[in-house]
């Protein structure tokens, strides 16, 4: 019983460390900031035909 509880914990840790891994690794400067200028906000959506 131990030996299933410590491989479910393992488990676990090892997801916690994938998503950690990645959505932190590599951004040196934290997020990505949006282009929010207001040449992109006057812009019409496209049309569909």
């Amino acid at each position: 019983m131990e030996l299933l509880l410590l491989e479910a914990l393992g488990a676990g840790g090892l997801l916690v460390l994938i998503v950690w891994w990645t959505m932190f690794s590599g951004r040196k400067g934290g997020e990505i900031v949006a282009d929010t200028t207001e040449e992109f906000k006057e812009k019409e959506p496209p049309a569909h035909l």
